[in-house]
């Protein structure tokens, strides 16, 4: 870890300087360790932080230059590792050629194992492994405490928390050995880290000091407190950024640049949504820490995407509805009431955009595991709305005829939309003669069945302005409830239009645990929307509420990256943070 900023004080080993465990090594006499040696020297000067320093390994016995671990494989019989090759803790040797013999690594994937170690090179393991301890305390490893020594393998497994215990790992999610540091801000990149968060993943959110994410602010409505007082939490951020740990950073200071490549080496997946070449001005651009990371996965969420004509503009999703076609095909016909195009009721673009990222994130997250290769993805709003008109978009690119609106009515069948009742509105979704006779005799209107106008479907299409209004008088005289009931008693297919105090009072969504109900730092209780995704073994956990602005700034700098108090004041003096 670089000096001069506040970093523990203790012992660094360049190149020229060996501790003991590398010493040991030495005295191996295979010309194949020391060919290996010296390649890993190499590619470790080329891949180390600017001045030297760790790039985030967790279980180094005496590296002598950090190459790009990610993750210890819990190997607890090292002699003398002199420059971790980058296995990633995925399994499988990575040809360190420094172990002079394996004493039970928890990874290889080998099966064999060599006879009991002499008292000599237990003596030696147990050495290897209270070293590996002391040296990721240095170098901000997030596995090993000062008050947590690295333990056996034995010991990780029969440990109730051991992160090798299967049960603890589904209580931990399916992404807890992931870290994501969350640069994005409104709603898309927030909606994809909080579905990481929810998943299990570390999700760091760096926000601007004092004024923070945009969407703290877009209220009324506000979380208020148990005494009914406002917050100065809007209820549109609590949305998208639970369990998320809130750092600030004016990213504009050299010190904060440096902070953020410095949290970038410790993460797996950086994602932003700046304008196209804002982050690269800073030095904050794929290219930059992918060179602090060589196994980044960096996603950027943008309008239009990092190339093309539109690529510098600002993108919204407003205005991307109307560009990919969204508000053409919905809203009321024109020359009916109402007719226009019409807006999805809530940010369709920017949520949709903020699902396909996550599955862009998870599927590189993958590919890194197999390969070790980091890669940039490139999310833009206007490509997701136009992937999203689907059969639409084949409809059109079949025939050449644009799709028009059609309201709350299908092209093709009638009636199939919404009818008022006498206190609220239904969908009807009729969808063969057999089901309109029944639908038209529960209304007390038989001879409609029996009208050749409306006897099939062809005809009732054809028909559909004469039909319409006929049905809407005879759904008026009858409840909500009271046309539900007969018409599912009768199979024909029918559903209600809840209010969103109906949909979290309905039987249905209360059974499923829709609303979640989080502690809150302010004192207040955030009522929040639970995850929709249900697995069996690792599902989505609510764990905490959105957070208040740095609430986390000095635990990360201090506990991720080594900060020491003084170093975290001088930077809150300047502002940085």
């Amino acid at each position: 870890m670089p000096r001069g900023r506040g970093a523990p004080e203790g012992p660094t080993h360049s190149l020229g300087e060996a501790p003991c465990a590398v010493r040991r090594a030495r005295h191996v006499g295979s010309a194949v360790h020391a060919a290996s040696r010296k390649r890993r020297r190499a590619v470790s000067e080329e891949r180390r932080l600017p001045g030297g320093g760790c790039v985030g390994c967790v279980g180094c016995v005496g590296c002598v230059g950090c190459v790009g671990c990610v993750g210890c494989v819990g190997c607890v019989g090292c002699v003398g590792c002199v420059g971790c090759v980058g296995c990633g803790g995925r399994g499988g040797c990575g040809g360190c050629g420094g172990c002079g013999g394996c004493g039970g690594c928890g990874g290889c994937g080998k099966r064999a194992r060599r006879p009991r170690a002499a008292a000599s090179d237990r003596r030696r393991s147990d050495r290897s492994r209270d070293n590996r301890a002391r040296i990721a305390l240095r170098c901000g490893g997030r596995r090993f405490t000062e008050h947590a020594p690295a333990r056996t393998r034995r010991e990780r497994r029969a440990h109730p928390k051991s992160a090798t215990n299967r049960g603890d790992r589904s209580k931990m999610g399916a992404l807890s050995h992931i870290r994501v540091l969350d640069l994005s801000r409104v709603l898309a990149g927030p909606w994809c880290a909080q579905t990481l968060a929810d998943l299990g993943a570390d999700v760091i959110k760096v926000e601007r000091p004092e004024c923070g994410d945009d969407t703290r602010h877009w209220g009324p409505p506000y979380l208020k407190t148990p005494d009914g007082a406002d917050t100065r939490e809007a209820a549109y951020y609590l949305a998208a950024n639970r369990n998320k740990r809130s750092v600030t950073v004016d990213i504009a200071t050299p010190e904060g640049q440096r902070i953020i490549r410095e949290l970038a080496a410790q993460c797996d997946v950086v994602l932003e949504n700046y304008k196209v070449g804002q982050l690269a001005k800073y030095g904050l651009d794929y290219a930059s820490l992918a060179a602090v990371k060589p196994g980044l996965v960096y996603c950027s969420v943008t309008g239009f995407g990092q190339t093309g004509p539109y690529a510098h503009r600002a993108g919204y999703d407003f205005i991307i509805q109307g560009m990919g076609g969204f508000m053409s095909i919905t809203g009321e016909r024109d020359g009916l009431p109402g007719g226009g195009p019409q807006k999805a009721g809530v940010a369709i673009a920017d949520l949709a955009t903020g699902l396909y990222s996550t599955i862009a994130i998870l599927a590189a997250l993958a590919h890194r595991d197999r390969t070790g290769e980091g890669q940039h993805i490139d999310m833009a709003l206007l490509d997701v709305q136009v992937a999203l008109l689907a059969n639409m978009n084949t409809n059109f690119l079949a025939s050449g005829k644009p799709p028009v609106r059609w309201g709350n009515a299908h092209p093709n069948i009638v009636p199939y939309q919404t009818f008022e009742t006498s206190d609220g509105w239904i969908i009807v979704a009729v969808g063969n003669d057999g089901q309109f006779r029944k639908f038209v005799e529960a209304g007390g209107r038989p001879e409609l069945a029996d009208d050749e106008r409306f006897a099939t479907n062809p005809a009732r299409v054809r028909h559909r302005d004469t039909l319409v209004p006929i049905v809407a008088a005879m759904t008026k005289t009858r409840t909500k409830r009271e046309w539900l009931d007969a018409l599912e008693a009768l199979g024909v297919p029918c559903g209600p239009i809840n209010d969103l105090a109906e949909v979290f009072d309905d039987e249905q969504v209360r059974a499923r645990g829709m609303q979640v109900d989080l502690p809150h730092p302010s004192g207040a209780s955030a009522k929040l929307v639970r995850n929709p995704i249900r697995m069996s073994a690792t599902p989505p956990d609510a764990r905490s509420a959105p957070p208040l602005l740095g609430e986390h700034t000095d635990a990360v700098l201090r506990d991720l990256l080594g900060y020491g108090d003084a170093a975290i004041a001088a930077l809150r003096d300047k502002r940085v943070v």
